[in-house]
């Protein structure tokens, strides 16, 4: 499988690595959660060359993670506000966040404490089931084949079919 065509195979994952599947893009990411809408901020905060912001700032553009929006006329600015499918990508930033300070953290621990802003309590992110309302572990799960992928696409993309079902 080659990087370049990870777009084309039917995984999600794989899909999904194809728009922010870079170090760049999910640091953009991380920032556009805490609020950081503009070119110059963006480039400050993370020490990226211009080349590098305006190729991954691009990208995701052009898959509807963020949009343009102008805040200023003459001249011409804009800015880059999550859509909707962005911000449907927070729950991947938080658990990524999350498992970097329980694993990778130095001794004085979390860089940035996350809070419900309802009750102030600190906030632990955890995947529930949306049927039974029940945490759901990866020994939770049950993955199985959707029959409108045929066997062949799933083995051309390199998955044992006989496990999908394990």
């Amino acid at each position: 499988m080659r990087w370049q065509e990870l777009d084309q195979q039917p995984c999600s994952l794989a899909r999904s690595l194809a728009v922010i599947g870079d170090r760049w893009t999910l640091l953009v990411l991380r920032d556009c959660f805490l609020g950081v809408r503009r070119f110059e901020h963006f480039q400050s905060r993370l020490g990226v060359t211009r080349h590098v912001l305006s190729d991954r700032l691009r990208k995701l553009v052009e898959n509807g993670v963020l949009k343009k929006t102008p805040y200023q006329e003459r001249p011409r600015r804009e800015e880059y506000r999550l859509t909707e499918q962005g911000l449907a990508l927070h729950p991947v930033i938080v658990h990524l966040v999350q498992w970097g300070d329980r694993y990778l953290a130095d001794g004085r621990g979390a860089p940035l404490i996350h809070e419900h802003r309802d009750c102030g309590e600190r906030f632990q992110a955890q995947l529930t089931c949306t049927a039974c309302g029940e945490a759901v572990g990866p020994r939770d799960l049950r993955v199985r084949q959707n029959p409108a992928f045929g066997d062949e696409a799933l083995v051309e993309a390199g998955v044992d079919v006989e496990d999908v079902s394990r």
